[in-house]
C-alpha cells in the first residue's frame, strides 16, 4: 500500500511538473512529432504517465506501449487523461509484447522513442532506429533509462544502525524490483561484520506474503520467468563458492512467485555478472587504503544510476562524490524514491541516454527547437588553448565559434532544489564522458572540437586523413584530451547529411557498451555555434544528502 501511494502521488508530481515545464519552452518550439511511449512492469503508473505526459505536453502525438505484464494499470491512466481532456487520436494505448514494441520503433512516421527497460533492448532500439532519419534529416531521438548495478559504501564512520535500515529499504523494498534498487553494498573491513549481523538481524524481521496486507514488508516478484531467473542465479553463485544466505520463506508463500531475500558475499566487485533484478544484495570488503581502486571497480561495471554513500566524514563525502559516475548521488540515506523536479532521475554508460526524468532537460528533448540553457561557471583550459591556437593559425571564424560555444556552454551550472527539512538536494551539470567526433573538413573538425571542450569533454577522432592530420598540429594539451577508439563513447557529434549520418549510426549501434546518441549537423551549418546543442554533450547529476544523519542539521541549529 505504501509503494501504490506513492506511484500515485508520483505521477501527479509528473503532469504537474511537466506542465509546468512546458510554460518555459520556447515560442517556437515545434513537437517532434508522433513519440512512442515504451514503459515497464515496475513502475506500471508513474513511469508510464511520466513518458506520456512530457511527450504530450511538449506537442506530439503518443503512442504508449505498457509493458506486457501491466496493461490495465496503463488502460485505466489513458481513460482518465482522455476523460479530462486528451483527445483520443493524440494518445493511443497500444497495448502487446516485444514485437508490438518493435513494431511501432520501425513505423516510419515515429519521430522519437521514450524507452525505460533493460539496456539489451534498449540497444536493439537503437539499432532499429539507426536504419532512418527524420524528416528535417536529424537522427531521431531515443531517450533510454535502463538497468544499473547500484553501489553503496559504508566506511568505519558512518552510524550503522542508519545504515541498516537504509539498506534494507534499498535493496528490498519493492523485492528489489525498482531500477534504483541498492545491488552491491561495499563495507569498510573494520565494519563489515557487526555490520552484516546487523543486517541478517533486520532480514529476519521482514515478512514476506500477499502485498495488500499492511502487515506484509516484501511480496513477490513479477512472473514465474523471473523467479526461475533469480533462483538459478543463486544456486549458481553458491556453486562457485561464495557465501550465500537466505530468509526463509513462509508457508503463505509456497505458491506465489516469491523470492527469499538474499546476501551474497563477493571477493570483489568484478565478480558481478549482468544485474539481477529481484531481491538480492552483493556484499564485498574493501580496505580504507583501497577506497580509490574500490570507486574504479564500480565506475568500471560501465553502469552509472544511483549510488549511495554512509559517512560522517565532509572530506570523504567530497572526494567519493567528485570521483564516482553515477547520475543520482544519496548521501547518508537510502537510494531509492527519486522525487520529481527535486531528484531528477536518471543514470548515464549502460543506466541510459539522459535527459533525466522530472529534470529540467527532458522536455527539451521531445522538441526540435535547439534549447537555450542558463550558461554555466565551468570553463575547460583546453577550449582557451583552441581558442588561441585558431587565431595564432589564422582561424578566426573558427575562434569566435569557439568562443560563442564556451560562453553558452551550461558546464558548470549547478542549483539547490526544493525539498524537505533536514535534506538536501543539488542539481548540477558535468561532463558527459568520451565525444566521439566525424568530422568531413577542417572547419567541422574545430568546431566539435570546440563543442566537446566547451563542455569539458574528452574526444575520439574518426576523420579523413587529410583532416586527421590536423590533430598532429594541435597544442600538447588539446592532444591529451584524444583518446583512442576504443574508449567507452558518451556521446557523437556527426559532420554532413543522409547516407553518412546513417552510417555513422549504423556503426554507433553495432559497438559494445552504452547507448550513443548521435548529434548531426551539415556543413553549411558548421559557422553558427547553435548547431549542436550543448545541453545533450553535459551530463545532469542529482544528489540528494541526509543533512540530519551526522547527529543534527546544522543549518536549523544555527537559526535563531
Amino acid at each position: 500500500a505504501p509503494n501504490a501511494i506513492a506511484e500515485v502521488r508520483e505521477a501527479i508530481d509528473f503532469l504537474r511538473y511537466y506542465a509546468l515545464q512546458a510554460r518555459r519552452l520556447p515560442a517556437d518550439a515545434a513537437p517532434l512529432g508522433p513519440v512512442v511511449c515504451i514503459s515497464p512492469w515496475n513502475f506500471p503508473l508513474a513511469i508510464f504517465t511520466g513518458q506520456v505526459a512530457a511527450a504530450l505536453v511538449a506537442g506530439n502525438t503518443v503512442l504508449a506501449k505498457p509493458a506486457e505484464e501491466t496493461p490495465l494499470i496503463a488502460a485505466e491512466a489513458v481513460r482518465l487523461l482522455h476523460d479530462a481532456g486528451v483527445p483520443g487520436d493524440a494518445l493511443q494505448l497500444i497495448p502487446g509484447d516485444g514485437a508490438i514494441g518493435a513494431a511501432l520503433v520501425g513505423a516510419p512516421d515515429v519521430a522519437g522513442v521514450m524507452f525505460t527497460g533493460s539496456t539489451e533492448v534498449a540497444r536493439l532500439i537503437q539499432k532499429q532506429l539507426a536504419d532512418r532519419l527524420s524528416p528535417q534529416g536529424a537522427p531521431i531521438p531515443l531517450i533510454a533509462e535502463t538497468g544499473g548495478q547500484n553501489a553503496m559504501i559504508v566506511d568505519s564512520s558512518a552510524l550503522a544502525e542508519q545504515v541498516v535500515g537504509d539498506v534494507i529499504a534499498s535493496a528490498f523494498d519493492s523485492a528489489g524490483q525498482r531500477c534504483s534498487a541498492l545491488r552491491v553494498l561495499c563495507l569498510q573491513e573494520e565494519v563489515a561484520d557487526r555490520t552484516l549481523a546487523m543486517l541478517r538481524g533486520a532480514l529476519a524481521e521482514l515478512r514476506i506474503g500477499r502485498p495488500d496486507r499492511l502487515s506484509i514488508d516484501i511480496g513477490p516478484v513479477i512472473t514465474a520467468e523471473a523467479q526461475a531467473t533469480i533462483e538459478q542465479y543463486v544456486e549458481a553463485m553458491r556453486a562457485k563458492g561464495h557465501r550465500v544466505e537466505r530468509k526463509a520463506l513462509p508457508d503463505e508463500a509456497a505458491l506465489g512467485t516469491f523470492v527469499a531475500p538474499t546476501i551474497i558475499e563477493l571477493d570483489s566487485i568484478g565478480q558481478l555478472g549482468r544485474e539481477v533484478f529481484g531481491p538480492v544484495l552483493h556484499v564485498v570488503r574493501y580496505r580504507r587504503a583501497d577506497l580509490d581502486a574500490l570507486i574504479d571497480a564500480i565506475n568500471a561495471t560501465g553502469y552509472g544510476l544511483t549510488f549511495g554513500l554512509h559517512t560522517r566524514l565532509d572530506e570523504t563525502i567530497a572526494h567519493v562524490s567528485d570521483r564516482v559516475k553515477a547520475g543520482n548521488l544519496y548521501i547518508n540515506r537510502n537510494v531509492i524514491g527519486a522525487i520529481v523536479g527535486v531528484q531528477p532521475f536518471g543514470g548515464r554508460g549502460l543506466s541510459g541516454t539522459g535527459p533525466k526524468a522530472g529534470g529540467p532537460l527532458y522536455l527539451k528533448r521531445l522538441v526540435r527547437t535547439t534549447p537555450v540553457s542558463p550558461a554555466g561557471d565551468g570553463r575547460d583550459p583546453a577550449l582557451s588553448s583552441l581558442i588561441a591556437w585558431c587565431r595564432a593559425q589564422g582561424e578566426e571564424a573558427a575562434a569566435r565559434v569557439a568562443e560563442a560555444l564556451g560562453a553558452a556552454s551550461p558546464l558548470g551550472a549547478s542549483e539547490e532544489l526544493a525539498g524537505p527539512v533536514g535534506e538536501r538536494n543539488l542539481y548540477a551539470l558535468h561532463p558527459r564522458g568520451t565525444v566521439l567526433l566525424k568530422p568531413e573538413s577542417r572547419a567541422g573538425l574545430l568546431h566539435q572540437l570546440a563543442a566537446a571542450f566547451a563542455t569539458g569533454n574528452d574526444v575520439v577522432v574518426e576523420a579523413p586523413d587529410d583532416i586527421a592530420v590536423l590533430i598532429a598540429d594541435l597544442p600538447a594539451d588539446i592532444r591529451r584530451r584524444v583518446r583512442r577508439d576504443d574508449a567507452m563513447l558518451a556521446a557523437a557529434l556527426v559532420e554532413g547529411e543522409g547516407a553518412a549520418v546513417l552510417d555513422t549510426l549504423r556503426a554507433l549501434a553495432e559497438r559494445a557498451g552504452p547507448v550513443v546518441a548521435a548529434h548531426a549537423a551539415p556543413s553549411a551549418a558548421l559557422t553558427d555555434a547553435g548547431a549542436y546543442c550543448l545541453d545533450w554533450l553535459i551530463e545532469e547529476v542529482a544528489t540528494s544528502i541526509n543533512t540530519t544523519a551526522a547527529g543534527g542539521n546544522a543549518s536549523l541549529m544555527a537559526v535563531t
